[in-house]
């Protein structure tokens, strides 16, 4: 049962960190800088959520090697789903009220929360067996 609330409070710690770092600290410099390699908008975005998720698998999770490890994969996925996304967007630019652009955020959305379901698998794994 305590693994139950665990994954549930990672969760909603997880989203509600996603929902600052991707609506409320982005400003248009990393927005624009996303899907160039050249610019560090996505590669700071990206950081943002690794930082951010850091005390929250603290907290799941007591070995430091296994945040450290999910943390870095979350910094490269999350700045792959996003690069991936923008360079698409501008190479196929649409209108916010189109059903392309939302299918667009949607799917991207999607793919971020899917690594958040990965997280909590390790951590209910992690957290099971104390390895």
């Amino acid at each position: 049962m305590a693994i139950d609330w665990l994954l549930l409070i990672t969760l909603v710690w997880l989203q509600t960190k996603h929902f600052v770092a991707d609506y409320v600290l982005q400003p248009a410099w990393i927005i624009d800088g996303k899907g160039d390699l050249r610019k560090p908008g996505g590669y700071v975005h990206a950081a943002i959520h690794a930082a951010a998720t850091m005390p929250i698998l603290w907290l799941s999770m007591p070995y430091l090697t296994w945040t450290v490890a999910v943390v870095t994969g979350e910094f490269l996925i999350h700045f792959l789903i996003d690069h991936l996304k923008a360079v698409y967007g501008r190479r196929h630019p649409c209108p916010m009220n189109a059903r392309s652009f939302w299918m667009l955020h949607g799917g991207d959305q999607l793919a971020h929360h899917l690594t958040y379901s990965t997280i909590l698998t390790v951590v209910a794994w992690q957290s099971y067996f104390n390895v």
